[in-house]
């Protein structure tokens, strides 16, 4: 059984607001050790659970965040950008029976601590098929199509809820409740530890690959916090202005569209102005 984490930094134990996330600042050191901590508890309970392979994917801004020497010694970490699939990267090899979100949070426009999707202020929306869809959702269609079940989702309360609308079978553990964008009840990190490595051993039986789902073509639908990085977006070819603020684009399977999303947040991100956006 191999099993992969994908592993956010905006869900994680004890974060709740923009320092806590950005690299290089004290508070970012402080939170990578809890960050660490929870897909650590994670890659244990898999382990205990039956798995003979853990990869870790480090999905967070750089890809750099996870300390490895801090992590059970039986996984592996795959760490920094410029990956094919992103932060399901590992997921298109054949040999993944199970994929882990860990540190997983909401999508842009909704409630929940620190909520964005990929850019953390620019996209203010996003839509598959005319359903609002945060990472995890894009993510469970992208990995759905390599017959890879999603079996373990952890974060604040909001993105548990969430996770049932696109992996109702999966186990989730909530390390903190929703109080506003910038702040949480949180649970300690001993607590969190403790459940998400009891959650994981429980979501070990749940990693049973399945035949692909080919559900496409998929409409994906974004909407910006300003007019002119419309402009910006519909350079990428099949990209098209829906809206004053937003764009669409259909592709036939996931595998693309998530491809393309990252094209579009891209040269979106690079036509941001630092005070006015």
């Amino acid at each position: 059984m191999k099993i992969l984490i994908s592993a956010d930094m905006e869900g994680a134990t004890g974060v709740t607001w923009p320092a806590d996330v950005l690299p290089g600042t004290a508070q970012w050191e402080r939170c990578r050790r809890l960050f660490t901590s929870d897909v650590s508890a994670a890659v244990t309970g898999f382990f205990d659970g039956g798995a003979d392979e853990v990869l870790i994917n480090e999905a967070h801004w750089t890809m750099r965040n996870l300390l490895l020497e801090e992590l059970d010694e039986r996984a592996v970490m795959l760490t920094g950008k410029h990956k094919s699939l992103s932060m399901v990267e590992g997921v298109q090899h054949g040999d993944v029976d199970g994929i882990a979100f860990v540190g997983y949070h909401t999508g842009a426009g909704t409630e929940g601590v620190l909520a964005h999707t990929y850019l953390a202020n620019s996209i203010t929306g996003v839509w598959v098929d005319g359903v609002p869809a945060s990472e995890g959702r894009l993510n469970s269609l992208v990995v759905a199509e390599y017959g890879v079940p999603v079996v373990l989702v952890t974060g604040d309360d909001r993105t548990c809820e969430d996770a049932k609308g696109y992996a109702p079978g999966a186990r989730s553990v909530a390390v903190k409740d929703y109080v506003s964008r910038y702040a949480a009840v949180c649970r300690t990190p001993a607590r969190t530890a403790a459940d998400i490595r009891a959650a994981a051993r429980a979501a070990a039986p749940l990693a049973v690959r399945h035949d692909p789902v080919q559900a496409g073509p998929f409409t994906v639908e974004l909407e910006f916090d300003a007019e002119h990085l419309v402009g910006a977006a519909t350079v990428v070819p099949g990209v098209e202005r829906s809206g004053v603020r937003r764009v669409a684009y259909t592709s036939p399977t996931m595998y693309e569209g998530i491809r393309c999303f990252k094209a579009v947040t891209t040269l979106v991100s690079a036509a941001v102005e630092e005070q006015y956006g």
